[in-house]
């Protein structure tokens, strides 16, 4: 075995857009659909049957959203809740459940749920952070999966329902890769790249394959010209300030003193040090302290009982101390 493939063995990489065949294929590189689900999910997709903004019980932004899977029947939308909300403030929830039979009204669900549910935050931050401590964590006992909404971020994605999706059980024999439970291995045999082009799949990311143990990172929210400017510009001056020297940074300094509204602040503030009222000789020496109290014997009251007592006994040694010397001279 040559070097590259056994560095290839523990590496793997996901796929970033969805293609019914190659979801199907446990290295990515499979050009011919290998069961029945596959086929259909294939045809659903060459026939743009299925919309994946139709449906109208998908509410929120889609980049705070996180799909939460592998929930236990048991679990409700409190518990759901109790356990989301130590990751952020949750938005929006909800449990998709089966809807009875003699349910006509859409608005009132009823039955069991379905295992999985959506959970929108009320930032991306606060879903990132969920999206990589939530997963397999444990709610009503049971070990939840969690990934971002692909249902709406994901170009290409089709249903489990309908053939596609990801994961899966071995039982079933219907194993989709490509996600963040079974992410695709790297090839191990020839990449057929023209196959791959020609059915419009894109092909394994020679070089750049990721170990077992790296979270992939979610899609992010794709900026306008002006923000990208702003945070380029933001990054360039924090880069400069870092490799910026001593003068550098003192002739900035006085540049921004030179602005007006800095003229204009210290201005101000020397206005009202002008405008504070002068002292009275009499108060003491000026300082904002109060002037302390004293007794009608003229001791200060501010003065506290261990201080005077030190004072008083340090007074008496000092007599002590000269009426024995005085004692001790010959000629007393």
């Amino acid at each position: 075995m040559s070097n590259n493939n056994k560095n290839n063995i523990n590496a793997v990489f996901y796929a970033k857009e969805y293609h019914p065949i190659q979801s199907g294929s446990i290295d990515g590189t499979d050009i011919l659909p290998h069961d029945n689900a596959v086929y259909r999910a294939l045809l659903c997709s060459s026939a743009s049957l299925y919309d994946p903004f139709g449906d109208p019980k998908v509410i929120g932004d889609p980049y705070c959203t996180l799909f939460v899977g592998h929930l236990s029947r048991s679990t409700t939308e409190d518990t759901l809740l109790k356990g989301m909300s130590k990751y952020g403030k949750v938005k929006n929830l909800r449990l998709v459940r089966d809807i009875g039979e003699n349910i006509h009204i859409a608005d009132i669900v009823t039955g069991a749920s379905r295992g999985y549910a959506f959970v929108e935050f009320e930032t991306e931050r606060e879903m990132r952070r969920a999206y990589e401590d939530a997963h397999h964590s444990y709610i009503d006992d049971s070990e939840i999966i969690v990934d971002y909404n692909r249902q709406q971020l994901m170009s290409g994605w089709i249903p489990r329902r309908l053939g596609g999706g990801l994961g899966g059980k071995k039982e079933s024999g219907q194993l989709r890769f490509g996600g963040r439970e079974r992410p695709f291995r790297a090839p191990l045999r020839p990449i057929p790249y023209e196959d791959l082009k020609r059915l419009g799949i894109s092909p394994p990311p020679e070089g750049r394959y990721l170990s077992r143990f790296q979270v992939p990172s979610p899609l992010r929210r794709r900026r306008n010209s002006e923000e990208r400017e702003t945070s380029t510009r933001w990054r360039k001056r924090k880069s400069e300030e870092r490799v910026m020297s001593p003068s550098k940074r003192k002739e900035e300094f006085e540049e921004r003193e030179r602005t007006p509204t800095r003229r204009k602040r210290k201005y101000d503030d020397q206005e009202i040090a002008s405008q504070k009222p002068e002292r009275d000789p009499g108060q003491g020496d000026g300082s904002s302290s109060p002037q302390r109290k004293r007794s009608s014997d003229g001791r200060d009251r501010g003065k506290d009982r261990y201080s005077r007592k030190h004072e008083s006994e340090t007074r008496h040694s000092h007599k002590h101390r000269r009426r024995s010397s005085a004692r001790d001279d010959p000629s007393y």
